[in-house]
């Protein structure tokens, strides 16, 4: 397991995330894009997965004995995935940021005392008690890297773990977005925090269409959506901006954030979308008010808790991790949407490592800002002929993920 240092950062201080963002020139304008989204990414961005994980759990059907690598991210994906008892999951993650959230995620599954714990540390809001658990009981117990890390400070001067004791998902990258977010709706007029009210899809139906809807014809809006940095909040790199353009005639993507929008608004009942009350309250729902993510939720937390000791967390790339393991040694890979950030010869060296390292039947998922799979024309036809693409569960399962961020969700089983 690779160690973590305390505050890497861009460049020079992670080469990995430099040499995955990187393929301009620093001077051309490409270049500088990409060097300022890396900058920007460089920090934690993601609190919380924006990636459904329940539609992960009906494309791969994991069953006990699958080995898994995946993503980090938040981390939400790989707990929901221990749910179902596989025997191994790899976590990769090319921010060390995420590394130590991932870490200290499973850290509170295996060391606080109780299910109730486990909520108030990572769904409440504003418990101060939270920073005492931490030096209780996952301070002891984590890797000193780690440790490092969260007794850190942050530029304001305060422990890094003191996120936990206010609202650790008004933080980070995502979260400084979403903060912008309400502030412009609010200067329109509109506050985007009432959307939570709603009582049923009817009323979540007006809401977009009386409050929201009319937000994307501002010139202001249109004018910033035509931006590349100002989607980088989102963790939308240049190259992501440039697929999601393309399904717009217009120079702004205000019509493309406008249609999952209202995906994210419309689609599914406020009460079973947690990722609209973190879109629009900015914290999860209180007991009353709706359901918590898979892997906070009380039938799961024995699963998940007696099967922690089955994940290891690496600050690594997919292709670096998948070329240190043997032959047929993976069932499911979860790759997220980084492949809308590769160039071709990153595409095939990581398609190379995946098909050599896939098991019979193995299954790969991955979500991509357009609709249509980025594979095709890309990657070696020698290596996809070797894939089944599911277009059928594909279509499906992307229409079923509540995040409503991506466009495309995929499904790939390696063949016979």
């Amino acid at each position: 397991m690779t160690e973590l240092a305390p505050d890497a950062g861009f460049g020079r201080k992670n080469p990995k995330l430099k040499s995955a963002l990187l393929q301009h020139k620093p001077l051309s304008l490409a270049g500088l894009s990409e060097r300022l989204f890396g900058l920007l990414f460089s920090g934690l961005v993601y609190p919380q997965i924006w990636e459904d994980p329940i539609v992960d759990m009906a494309a791969m059907q994991i069953r006990a004995g699958h080995r898994i690598v995946t993503i980090g991210s938040g981390g939400c994906n790989m707990l929901t995935y221990l749910s179902a008892g596989p025997a191994h999951i790899d976590v990769v993650d090319l921010n060390p940021h995420h590394i130590a959230l991932n870490r200290l995620k499973l850290a509170a599954f295996r060391h606080l005392p109780s299910h109730k714990d486990i909520v108030r540390f990572l769904a409440a809001t504003d418990t101060k008690s939270n920073v005492q658990a931490f030096d209780l009981f996952l301070a002891p117990n984590v890797d000193a890297a780690t440790r490092a890390y969260w007794n850190s400070r942050a530029l304001d001067g305060r422990r890094r773990i003191d996120v936990f004791g206010r609202n650790i998902y008004r933080t980070g990258l995502l979260g400084r977005f979403i903060a912008a977010s309400h502030l412009l709706a609010r200067l329109h007029g509109i506050n985007p925090e009432e959307f939570v009210q709603a009582r049923s899809m009817r009323e979540q139906r007006q809401f977009f269409d009386e409050k929201l809807a009319p937000l994307f014809e501002r010139p202001v809006i249109r004018w910033i959506t035509s931006r590349k940095s100002s989607l980088f909040g989102l963790g939308i790199p240049p190259q992501q901006f440039d697929e999601l353009a393309s399904l717009s005639d217009e120079k702004s993507l205000a019509a493309v954030l406008r249609q999952r929008l209202e995906k994210l608004t419309c689609h599914f009942p406020l009460r079973e979308n947690y990722f609209a009350w973190q879109a629009f309250a900015r914290r999860y729902p209180l007991p009353h008010e709706g359901d918590l993510p898979a892997y906070l939720q009380a039938e799961n937390h024995e699963p998940i808790r007696d099967h922690a000791d089955r994940v290891e967390v690496h600050h690594a790339s997919f292709t670096e991790l998948l070329a240190r393991k043997a032959a047929s040694s993976v069932d499911r890979y979860v790759l997220l949407d980084a492949q809308d950030w590769m160039n071709d010869r990153q595409l095939n060296d990581l398609w190379t490592e995946i098909t050599r390292t896939a098991d019979s039947g193995a299954v790969v998922i991955f979500r991509t800002a357009a609709e249509a799979s980025i594979l095709p024309g890309r990657v070696s036809p020698a290596l996809l002929d070797q894939w089944h693409y599911n277009a059928e569960a594909s279509t499906k399962l992307g229409a079923e993920d509540r995040s409503a961020i991506y466009g495309g969700f995929h499904v790939y089983r390696k063949k016979a």
